[in-house]
């Protein structure tokens, strides 16, 4: 089994992002997969482009995207990708969106088919801060979730979206040994 793991460049003027610090610290195996890592750019539409390119080359059985939620204190697996773009801040490239859909023809929503609820509780019970997010927002980080759970049929793979706190809530190395956590879960 192969898991692609993603995380993202800074942003926001930050010098770091905790979502890649801590996928940058996975091992190069979990278990019986293979875990491959890349770091995508924090922009509207070129994040989702990156990842399939990635998914088209190395052929996934999953897909873990994740990214840094500001405002969180725990490792949060997300249920929905939803199709909505808007953001206080500009992207990267300087992008901006105030409100609208990712894809004028798709559903609203997707929902993830992976166990999020037994890897919040397998997270929880291993004693680290983890629980269960609604959606991805509607920043850079759900448009990256709703391409991931449009690719998914065409890829072949399952795919989920994690927000990771950043580091001055939690040390990358607890993020990392976290969401390990996660694909230990998806390996059952």
């Amino acid at each position: 089994m192969t898991i692609l793991m993603t995380g993202f460049e800074p942003f926001g003027g930050d010098s770091v992002n905790a979502s890649w610090e801590a996928v940058n610290r996975l091992p190069e195996e979990v278990g019986s997969a293979k875990i491959v890592k890349l770091r995508l750019p924090v922009v509207f539409g070129q994040c989702g482009e990156k990842l399939e390119e990635a998914a088209a080359k190395i052929n996934p059985d999953v897909v873990i995207c994740c990214g840094v939620a500001g405002n969180r204190t725990e490792v949060t697996p997300e249920l929905l990708a939803v199709n909505w773009r808007m953001g206080s801040i500009a992207d990267n490239s300087g992008v901006r969106y105030t409100g609208e859909k990712i894809d004028r023809d798709g559903p609203d929503a997707i929902m993830t088919v992976l166990p999020v609820n037994d890897m919040v509780s397998a997270m929880q019970q291993a004693g680290h801060a983890a629980k269960l997010s609604l959606s991805a927002g509607a920043y850079v980080c759900n448009d990256l979730y709703y391409a991931l759970m449009q690719m998914q049929e065409k890829l072949g793979c399952k795919g989920l979206f994690i927000h990771v706190p950043p580091q001055s809530a939690m040390a990358s190395e607890k993020v990392a040994e976290t969401l390990e956590i996660c694909l230990q879960t998806i390996l059952g």
